[in-house]
């Protein structure tokens, strides 16, 4: 858990960042994925960088201003406003007004941020400034960014997306892009697609599959988030690791057949059973898992390499309270690797269809608990010049619009190379209490379970 560090940070004033040659003026439809109301909002992403000896000569604000021009040429779209028409329908008007740029000096180094670099980060807003004015979803730029230098010589480039945009995976890209042009290639290796009629809907629209993540069949007693979500302050912000050995001990406590399951989907369902247990729900209540699939390889075709809109669906995993808070971890288990598997190119297109249909909604609160998967987003390998970030991903623990509902999981290597996860959450603070004893009470049955199993060998 990390504590408050003060220090100081100068900003110069506010600059927009056109592309650096002229680029064309028109309008670019987003996809039925893109301009659902779930995603309309902005989210933070932040990433930091030590100090490289090999580029000491060289200043990080001057090098990623210019390669953000240079790289707006080739994703002009990112230079333009968001319009919205007849249904709520999201254009974009390639306008080239350019992406919102901060100049910043910090006076703390990196190693006075923390022992460890991940969410919570209870100094973001000295690293990224909100600017009300620009924060809107229509008519404002849809990118901001601050480059931020510490005394150490290291930097933090922090970035606001608009996630009517693009997904992690998409903004990775175009963070990509900046890095290469930074780096002085002369073009993007991977040039980008906007093609976002591939993610639209049918006509006439159809809606053939169950979609529990937005509202279908679930209990009107629900509560979509922990007590309390109406305020951001009462919530309690933390990130959970699970390292090599404990989703080793985790997954030894699962049947044969369910051991090839994903680190990620063991840490999650572990969560999930932990904070249902932490919220005492009512026995009854229906609730849910729901899980980002990044759909780009699901498809028949795939999504053309460079498709850098939101590729990501999320199918719910549905149960009761007490189902899942009695039932060994198996059950959670199976279920949602069962949700996974529905994100086929059918799936995505019924939720297409279905955003048409009833208006483009969110996703369903009531009773869900969403986690999004951002271990292999590419955030953190974005190198800029100065080699890949000591962290790069989710500036924040969840979604201030949703508080408590959506949590990130996020990738950890030990020393060996050994990989893990970090779960963040977000509960109120007898819930979080509740939850840290019910996550240690499981990742010690399971440690012992897998110490008596051993020893009978």
């Amino acid at each position: 858990m990390q504590s408050t560090i003060n220090f100081n940070v100068a900003r110069k004033k506010p600059e927009l960042i056109a592309p650096a040659r002229p680029t064309p003026h028109e309008f670019k439809v987003l996809s039925d994925i893109d301009d659902q109301e779930g995603l309309r909002f902005q989210i933070p992403v932040i990433q930091f960088y030590r100090r490289n000896l090999s580029s000491k000569e060289r200043d990080p604000v001057k090098v990623i201003r210019d390669a953000i021009a240079n790289a707006l040429v080739y994703y002009y779209p990112f230079a333009g406003r968001l319009r919205e028409h007849t249904n709520r329908k999201l254009v974009v008007e390639c306008n080239g007004e350019g992406v919102v740029f901060i100049e910043a000096d910090a006076d703390v180094a990196l190693q006075h941020l923390g022992d460890s670099l991940y969410p919570p980060f209870p100094y973001l807003d000295k690293l990224l400034h909100s600017l009300p004015a620009t924060a809107g979803i229509i008519n404002c730029p849809l990118l901001l960014i601050q480059v931020t230098r510490l005394k150490c010589g290291g930097f933090v480039v922090a970035t606001r997306l608009n996630h009517t945009m693009s997904d992690a995976a998409g903004l990775a890209q175009f963070l990509s892009a900046v890095g290469e042009f930074a780096r002085e290639d002369a073009w993007p290796s991977i040039q980008p697609v906007w093609e976002r009629h591939l993610l639209s809907a049918r006509n006439p629209p159809c809606v053939t599959c169950t979609h529990h993540e937005y509202g279908e069949n679930t209990s009107s007693e629900g509560n979509h988030a922990p007590p309390d979500n109406n305020n951001n302050n009462n919530m309690v912000d933390r990130s959970f690791l699970f390292t090599p050995a404990d989703i080793s001990a985790l997954r030894r406590s699962l049947p044969p057949y369910l051991r090839g399951s994903s680190s990620f989907e063991i840490a999650t369902t572990c969560t999930w059973r932990c904070r249902a247990i932490s919220l005492s729900l009512k026995p009854k209540e229906e609730i849910g898992l729901s899980c980002l699939v990044n759909v780009r390889k699901r498809l028949n075709p795939p999504l053309p390499v460079g498709y850098y809109g939101n590729a990501i669906v999320y199918p719910a995993a549905v149960t009761t309270a007490e189902k899942l808070t009695t039932s060994p971890l198996q059950h959670a288990v199976e279920l949602l690797r069962n949700a996974k598997s529905q994100a086929a190119e059918e799936y995505v297109k019924s939720v297409a269809d279905l955003m048409v249909m009833r208006g483009r909604p969110c996703f369903n609160t009531r009773g869900i608990y969403l986690v999004s998967d951002v271990t292999r987003s590419g955030l953190g390998e974005v190198d800029y010049g100065w080699g890949t970030a000591e962290y790069g991903g989710p500036a924040l623990c969840g979604i201030d619009l949703v508080p408590g509902v959506v949590s990130f999981a996020l990738p950890y290597k030990n020393t060996n190379g050994e990989k893990g996860i970090r779960l963040t959450m977000s509960l109120p603070p007898n819930a979080m209490d509740k939850f840290i004893n019910e996550l240690e009470t499981a990742m010690a049955t399971a440690r012992r379970s897998l110490f008596i199993r051993e020893s009978a060998l």
